[in-house]
């Protein structure tokens, strides 16, 4: 007696005395065999019908590792985005104290509040977002000559000098010495 055993997959082909054949079995072994020039084919079937408790435990730990990384990094994304929020504000602020002081022909306005009246310039002042530090806030602080040389402060919000006499007139800050992702100050902006 000779017994020829192959373990055959979906889809393969198999040989047996020359003459091909397919063999499309799932989840089964097929095996062959010859006796005494008779030849017959036996299935085993493998009766496996779940996960092992090892292979769900690899599969916890593997999604334990991946959010240990990814919350940290999601956080991360959360903060730079208000960063990013709050150089685009900063930006428009600006671009529209820079059309205001053209068409009022080197005036700057009083405050930024200003630039919302009729909403020419803007439909309303945008937050400033120091996300960790302060919270949101679209109300302008209006700095006079006597707190323009002590700096912009730490109170949040924009900062707006609205010193005639100082050189730096018409400037728009955010309100926070913090550091932002990258290491600048927020007051750099």
């Amino acid at each position: 007696m000779s017994l020829i055993v192959s373990l055959t997959g979906v889809g393969t082909r198999g040989i047996l005395g020359g003459v091909h054949e397919n063999i499309v079995p799932i989840r089964t072994f097929t095996l062959r065999y010859i006796h005494n020039g008779t030849k017959g084919v036996m299935h085993m079937t493998k009766g496996k019908k779940g996960f092992t408790l090892i292979e769900l435990m690899i599969v916890v730990a593997i999604i334990g590792i991946l959010a240990a990384i990814a919350i940290p990094k999601f956080a991360e994304l959360i903060r730079k985005s208000s960063e990013g929020a709050s150089k685009g504000n900063i930006g428009s602020i600006r671009s529209a104290l820079s059309i205001y002081y053209g068409d009022l022909e080197g005036v700057y306005p009083a405050s930024p509040a200003a630039l919302t009246i009729s909403g020419k310039y803007l439909s309303e002042v945008p937050k400033a977002k120091a996300p960790n530090y302060h919270g949101d806030s679209s109300v302008p602080i209006v700095v006079a000559e006597a707190a323009v040389a002590a700096g912009s402060g730490d109170s949040g919000g924009w900062w707006y000098n609205a010193s005639g006499t100082n050189a730096n007139f018409g400037q728009l800050l955010v309100g926070c010495t913090h550091t932002d992702t990258k290491g600048s100050v927020w007051t750099n902006y």
